[in-house]
């Protein structure tokens, strides 16, 4: 994970700081950077989303493709996710340098959609044990600036949220064999049912007390981090600690609260930006890459 150095003296300073509940940036600890939102940014997916938070910048896609439903789910379709770390990010990640990091986003992200009331998994099924439909998540992290499984999260629950998924029907002709056949119109699609769909809120232990979306200054003034999910109704779905420190029992119950406080505001801000979008319709002008 890109990381920078600080002195000593920068450190009291920050420590200091979110002590009074005065960050360098002036927030408070519970308050997240400006976040921009964009949805449909890339022409040839199902859908896309680009989320800037602060200086960390995440573009994902979704690509719908038929496939086969696995043995021990024959009546459901699934996720499939794939994280990039580009180099322009960090010069860390050149090579072979952001293949960990990837990994451990990717296989956070298969933990937080595990909970089956994430997302109606059934509803993408065309044809239980032969065909259904597999959503490849491809996330690509342009940019590093904190708080990267934060970002993620938001800009894969905007990606879902923008999915279109072209209809099928299973003909059977009198032989019994089967044939799937695509609609003709191209607006009639499946909209996934984004509403339990869990966000990411990383809490950062810093000094004696915790603060949420933490700049790259500050993770690297905390030793203990909780990564939380949680849904739009408050509900914790999963759980991590991060990095080399440790935490009492009191402070995770401390975190867990502000977890449930914090994600359910996220959830409110971000369901309203995206139906503002959406109501905007072909008429929204596109920022893309340009803004």
């Amino acid at each position: 994970m890109a990381s920078v150095v600080l002195s000593e003296a920068e450190k009291l300073y920050i420590v200091h700081g979110v002590q009074e509940d005065l960050r360098i940036d002036g927030r408070g600890c519970e308050d997240y950077r400006c976040a921009e939102v964009e949805t449909d940014v890339v022409s040839n997916t199902s859908g896309s989303a680009r989320v800037k938070l602060g200086h960390t910048d995440i573009l994902v896609g979704v690509k719908a493709e038929m496939g086969t439903p696995k043995l021990e789910k024959p009546d459901e379709g699934y996720l499939e996710f794939f994280v990039d770390c580009s180099a322009n990010a960090t010069p860390e990640f050149e090579g072979r340098g952001g293949e960990e990091l990837g990994t451990e986003i990717a296989n956070t992200l298969y933990r937080v959609f595990s909970s089956e009331s994430s997302i109606d998994l059934k509803s993408i099924c065309i044809n239980p044990r032969e065909h259904c439909w597999v959503l490849y998540v491809d996330v690509l992290l342009l940019e590093c600036g904190g708080n990267l499984f934060d970002a993620i999260s938001i800009a894969v629950k905007a990606a879902l949220f923008n999915t279109r998924i072209p209809k099928v029907r299973v003909l059977e002709d009198e032989e019994g064999s089967k044939e799937i056949e695509l609609s003709d119109d191209p607006y009639d699609c499946i909209r996934l049912n984004v509403d339990d769909v869990p966000c990411i809120v990383t809490l950062s232990k810093i000094g004696y007390r915790h603060v949420v979306d933490a700049t790259l200054q500050e993770e690297a003034c905390s030793l203990a981090s909780l990564l939380i999910s949680v849904t739009s109704k408050g509900a914790i779905t999963s759980m991590k600690k991060m990095g080399k420190g440790s935490l009492d029992p009191e402070s995770i119950f401390e975190m867990m609260e502000t977890g449930k406080r914090v994600g359910k505001s996220l959830h409110i801000a971000l369901q309203k930006i995206l139906d503002e979008e959406e109501s905007l319709g072909t008429s929204r002008q596109k920022v893309g890459f340009l803004g």
